[in-house]
């Protein structure tokens, strides 16, 4: 979306709501996505570990060089950071919808944070 605050400030209210719903769309479209691709990425893990021999530290290391999982990696990282682009005209929009004095439509719960991708635990 990307559009400037001061754009966004000569919008009517009809307008700057459609917008707020069209960015919060967008954001929870790309939230599911990665949300399914990062489930998808520890399924993987989960399956190559399992189908590996030898103990964990060698089972671990071999998911760790990978060159798929890191592809998939890289994929998950780089939707997650078009997902805190989306977050900030999100954010954008519900200021100014604030500083005109309205208050934007509430958000369901917890689908506004962005949650750090979880660390590998080391064993």
């Amino acid at each position: 979306m990307s559009v400037s605050a001061e754009a966004l400030y000569r919008m009517s209210d009809v307008e700057l709501l459609a917008a707020y719903g069209e960015a919060r769309r967008q954001f929870l479209e790309k939230k599911f996505t990665r949300d399914t691709n990062r489930a998808r990425l520890v399924w993987i893990r989960a399956k190559m570990f399992v189908g590996s021999s030898g103990g964990v530290t060698e089972r671990n290391m071999a998911i760790d060089v990978s060159e798929e999982i890191a592809r998939k990696g890289q994929e998950l990282r780089e939707m997650t950071r078009d997902l805190d682009l989306l977050k900030v005209d999100v954010d954008i929009i519900a200021i100014v919808i604030r500083f005109r004095g309205a208050s934007p439509p509430p958000a369901a719960h917890g689908e506004d944070t962005l949650e750090e991708e979880p660390e590998r635990e080391s064993h």
